[in-house]
C-alpha cells in the first residue's frame, strides 16, 4: 500500500470545512474528512488525534483574517470596533454552519484570540477599564454570534426562508410586521440588518465616567 501523502495543517482544515459546508457540522467525522481528501481513515490519525482537532483547525481556518491587522488608528473606537466586528460576521457569516464551533473553541482558539485581543486593545486605548472592557467585549461576540444564526440559522418564524405558513396579523400584528421588514436567512437585508444593529450597541457603550456621545 502506497505511503499516504503528506498533508498540511490548511488542507485538514480546508476539507473540514467542505465536509461542514456541504454536510452541517453534524457530517463531520475523521471519515468524512478523510474521503474529501482521498485518504484512509487511519491515514488522517497521522495528522489529528480526532474530531475536536479538526474542528480547532477549521475556526482557525475561517477566522485568520477576522483577527488580522487592527484598524486603524485614527478613526473613532466605535469605527474601529465596527470594523472588528463586522470582520468576524463576514468570516463567520460565511460559513454559518460553524457558528458553534466559535463558541466551543472560543477559549483555545488563535483566531479568537488574536480577535479579542484586538477589540480589548481598541476598548483600553478608549479609555474602558478591565471590568467594562469585559463586558463589552461579551457583549460584542453575544450581539455578532446572536446576528449570524438569526440571519443563516434561525429566520423568524413565517419568514421567506421558513417554509410554515405566514403569521396571522391579528394575533401577532407587531411580529408579521417585522417578518416583513426582515430580510430572511442570507438575505439583502441581513447585512443592513446587522449594521443597525451594532451602530445601536456601538452607542450604548462608553467607558467609566465617559460619554455615550463622544468619539
Amino acid at each position: 500500500m502506497p505511503r499516504p501523502r503528506s498533508l498540511t495543517p490548511t488542507q485538514l482544515a480546508t476539507a473540514a470545512l467542505a465536509v461542514i459546508d456541504r454536510d452541517g457540522l453534524a457530517g463531520l467525522s475523521m471519515r468524512a474528512v478523510a474521503k474529501e481528501l482521498g485518504v484512509s481513515t487511519m491515514a488522517l490519525y497521522r495528522y489529528v488525534e480526532d474530531r475536536g482537532e479538526l474542528e480547532e483547525l477549521v475556526v482557525e481556518l475561517v477566522l485568520c483574517d477576522a483577527g488580522g491587522e487592527p484598524p486603524p488608528a485614527g478613526p473613532p473606537w466605535r469605527e474601529r470596533i465596527g470594523v472588528m466586528a463586522r470582520r468576524l460576521y463576514d468570516a463567520v457569516g460565511a460559513h454559518p454552519a460553524v457558528v458553534p464551533l466559535t463558541l466551543t473553541h472560543q477559549y483555545t482558539s488563535p483566531g479568537v484570540q488574536r480577535w479579542s485581543e484586538t477589540v480589548l486593545a481598541v476598548l483600553a486605548g478608549a479609555g474602558f477599564d478591565g471590568g467594562r472592557r469585559t463586558v463589552a467585549l461579551r457583549g460584542l461576540l453575544s450581539y455578532v454570534i446572536g446576528a449570524i444564526q438569526l440571519a443563516h440559522l434561525g429566520p423568524l418564524p413565517g419568514g421567506s426562508a421558513d417554509a410554515r405558513p405566514p403569521l396571522p396579523e391579528g394575533e401577532f400584528p407587531y411580529l408579521a410586521e417585522a417578518v416583513r421588514h426582515t430580510g430572511g436567512a442570507g438575505g439583502p437585508d441581513a447585512g443592513r440588518e446587522f449594521d443597525e444593529g451594532l451602530d445601536a450597541l456601538l452607542r450604548g457603550l462608553a467607558p467609566r465616567g465617559g460619554s455615550r456621545n463622544g468619539s
